[in-house]
């Protein structure tokens, strides 16, 4: 037996679409919150590493 589609419809179901899409995902909004934030992060982490490690001046011990 095959149940009866409800009686009721929404009006506004595809004036309401939109706020389902993918785009407007809480993950996407807070993405797009700070663009470029993770390249900066690995940019900067990069130069610290670097000056760290490879531009320390190399000290001589005097005897």
């Amino acid at each position: 037996m095959v149940t009866p589609p409800p009686i009721y419809r929404d009006p506004w179901a595809k004036r309401d679409a939109w706020r389902k899409h993918p785009v407007f995902s809480k993950r996407a909004m807070f993405s797009k919150m700070f663009p470029g934030f993770g390249v900066a992060v690995v940019a900067f982490t990069t130069y610290v590493v670097i000056d760290n490690y490879y531009l320390q001046p190399k000290h001589e011990s005097h005897h």
